[in-house]
């Protein structure tokens, strides 16, 4: 067995590199479809999360969105410079910053979800309904076993 047969045989053999390269595929093909809108993903997940929860603080954001505060902070600016979201202060706390897309984050947004969608739709299109109802649940599986530790 050659040198590559072996580092394929072994690779395969490990349950990760099969989620690490569906989720890279996955993120590939998403950085592909927003790149036209000028999004990356996790500015599209943001203004995705803000549709969904306006008025989002910052920290908020980071952990809907799988993101370190200070990474969220650096793309909240990035967003807020393009004019796609606004932030205030809130009322309720001083050190808070309460976010809301503008209309034309909101306009954006609804392009770039399309285009994403119709990434997922080819995901899903690779299943059964029953077939993408138990990845559904095993994945959910394997994050629980992770995160218990």
């Amino acid at each position: 067995m050659s040198a590559e047969e072996k580092v394929h045989a072994a690779v395969d053999a490990r349950l990760g590199s099969h989620i690490k390269r569906a989720e890279q595929a996955l993120i590939s093909e998403k950085t592909r479809v927003l790149r036209p809108f000028g999004l990356t993903v996790p500015q599209y997940a943001a203004l995705y999360t803000l549709s969904l929860a306006p008025g989002s603080s910052g920290a908020a954001l980071a952990r809907f969105c799988s993101v370190t505060p200070q990474s969220m902070a650096s793309l909240l600016s990035g967003l807020e410079a393009k004019a796609l979201i606004e932030r205030r202060p809130s009322p309720d706390h001083a050190q808070a910053l309460i976010t809301r897309l503008t209309p034309a984050g909101t306009a954006l947004l609804g392009e770039a979800d399309a285009a994403a969608r119709a990434a997922e739709a080819r995901l899903s299109a690779a299943f059964s309904e029953e077939e993408e109802r138990l990845l559904r649940e095993l994945l959910a599986r394997a994050a629980a076993a992770l995160e218990a530790r």
